[in-house]
């Protein structure tokens, strides 16, 4: 059930219960098969919430611990919570304990709408685009660590291929660092993402193990489509086939490939290298 929001004009809703539905609720969207049902996520710690506050989200619920919210960021962040009409809820360190993550709790947290993007219609794709397509991955903390990294070369968004991890679970939205809120996301099924690629006006890149070209050698043009596959198989053969171009990335060890989420953040910034500056 999603959770109404309401003003909180006599101000926050205290809550000590473990029982309370609110509790039960936020607790729930820990499971992913509620978060498709409800279309809502959370996510935890002030640097996090200011961020979605930045990027121009709103929560429908918020979340703290009792005594936290009297100066600084977070009474600005309850200040926002109540201004976009979020339900506010003052709960004890038991409740928080118990909606919180283990690792790390942090004394404030969100409830939130997903938000899925459309992938770029033809004709509609800026000239210097570069967007992440993701087929299959498989960890939740490799997924957060792309969206951030995405967020940090200025990517313009990530599709999601086929059945993926989700974004939006609390894995994953830790990760991010805050990234989930300006990044753009799209989910397409394989037959979807091989009909919309045509489409493409750019290069399309892929990394593949047999690839013969160092990544770094590379002359990209954009707008540019980067293909990465899942942890372990790699891309698909389906998807390698729509590849312009593929490159590899040398190693001198033993080990044959390297985590996903590393090997994403070398390509992407050689990409955008001449773009980047300090």
């Amino acid at each position: 059930m999603k959770p109404r929001a309401e003003t909180a004009r006599g101000g926050p809703r205290v809550i000590t219960s473990l029982q309370n539905e609110r509790v039960k609720m936020i607790r729930a969207l820990e499971m992913r098969k509620v978060r498709r049902e409800t279309g809502q996520f959370t996510a935890e710690g002030a640097s996090v919430l200011v961020s979605a506050r930045d990027a121009g989200w709103k929560p429908v619920l918020l979340a703290f611990l009792a005594g936290s919210t009297g100066a600084g960021v977070p009474r600005d962040l309850l200040g926002w919570a109540t201004h976009a009409g979020a339900e506010c809820l003052e709960v004890s360190a038991a409740v928080l304990g118990k909606i919180a993550a283990k690792d790390n709790p942090q004394t404030m947290l969100a409830v939130f709408e997903q938000r899925w993007a459309e992938a770029p219609a033809p004709g509609d794709t800026p000239g210097d685009s570069l967007w992440v397509v993701l087929e299959g991955v498989r960890d939740p903390g490799n997924l957060g660590t792309i969206i951030r990294t995405a967020d940090a070369v200025g990517a313009s968004g990530i599709m999601l291929v086929g059945n993926c991890a989700d974004p939006y679970s609390r894995e994953a939205v830790r990760a991010t660092m805050g990234s989930v809120f300006g990044v753009p996301l799209v989910r397409l099924q394989l037959r979807e993402f091989l009909a919309w690629v045509q489409t493409w006006p750019g290069e399309v890149v892929g990394t593949h193990l047999a690839a013969t070209d160092d990544f770094r050698s590379a002359a990209y043009r954009a707008p540019t489509l980067l293909l990465m596959g899942s942890e372990g198989p790699g891309l698909s053969a389906e998807l390698a086939a729509v590849c312009s171009r593929t490159v590899k990335v040398p190693m001198a060890g033993r080990l044959d490939s390297l985590n996903l989420a590393v090997a994403t953040a070398l390509v992407l910034y050689e990409i955008r290298k001449d773009r980047l500056s300090l």
